[in-house]
């Protein structure tokens, strides 16, 4: 079945970023993906997204869809016909959406596990928690707006950190099979991004010293978009080496 092109609204988006040691990140990814590094350290996160007016770019906006939805995803790029390509790998995506968890690999790339979401927003803090239905996974996230990109070691300000992630606009996310990885791309024109200040971040998947061991990953930064529109473009299927 050929699989539509989306149109949506980023009404939120909290990118949640670490460092990480680049051997303990390669670990975590599937050939042909190595870890894409900054500065010397491999770039993993946490995307919260909350997306309104989901729907095939044919239909009217008044059709789409809204939902909160999680990604867990390392920066990483891949040797391709025209030389290195660049994107991310999504371990795992989560949505509190039945219909994303039924649509997620079949209508759209992008297996989904089920989620429950608590969210607090005012104009000074954004408050995203989820914990997943499988048990596995659980986040707590608070970030307050800031007016520059504070401590970071991985990007100098804010313009050099929003060029990364523009140009990581294409994910590869695992599926059950274990044979590929489900392909999406982000398209948008009218890209921005704040920067972030996190008040506290606990995450099952980085907390976790068996997956990265003790000093091996560490919180370095936040951005934040807002009412941004957007599409969504199936990309071909990775094969796993």
């Amino acid at each position: 079945m050929r699989q539509p092109r989306l149109s949506s609204v980023v009404e939120r988006r909290l990118l949640v970023n670490y460092r990480v040691a680049p051997d303990v990140a390669a670990r975590l990814l599937p050939q042909p993906l190595r870890p894409q590094l900054v500065n010397g350290h491999a770039v993993a996160g946490i995307c919260l997204l909350r997306l309104g007016g989901v729907r095939p770019e044919w239909a009217p906006r008044a059709l789409g869809l809204r939902s909160e939805n999680a990604a867990h995803r390392i920066a990483v790029e891949w040797d391709g016909p025209d030389g290195v390509e660049t994107g991310v790998y999504i371990t795992r995506r989560d949505t509190a959406s039945r219909l994303n968890v039924w649509a997620g690999g079949r209508v759209f790339p992008g297996e989904h596990g089920r989620a429950g979401f608590e969210v607090h927003e005012t104009p000074d803090q954004v408050r995203v928690a989820f914990a997943t239905w499988d048990g596995d996974t659980q986040v707590d996230v608070t970030v307050e707006p800031a007016d520059e990109l504070r401590g970071s070691e991985l990007f100098t300000d804010l313009a050099e950190a929003s060029r990364f992630f523009q140009d990581g606009a294409r994910g590869y996310s695992a599926t059950s099979s274990g044979r590929h990885l489900d392909g999406m791309e982000l398209h948008t024109d009218a890209w921005h991004v704040e920067a972030g200040l996190v008040r506290s971040a606990a995450s099952s998947f980085f907390d976790d010293p068996d997956r990265f061991p003790p000093g091996s990953a560490t919180l370095d930064c936040a951005l934040v978009m807002r009412d941004v529109p957007v599409g969504w473009r199936p990309l071909p299927a990775m094969a796993v080496a």
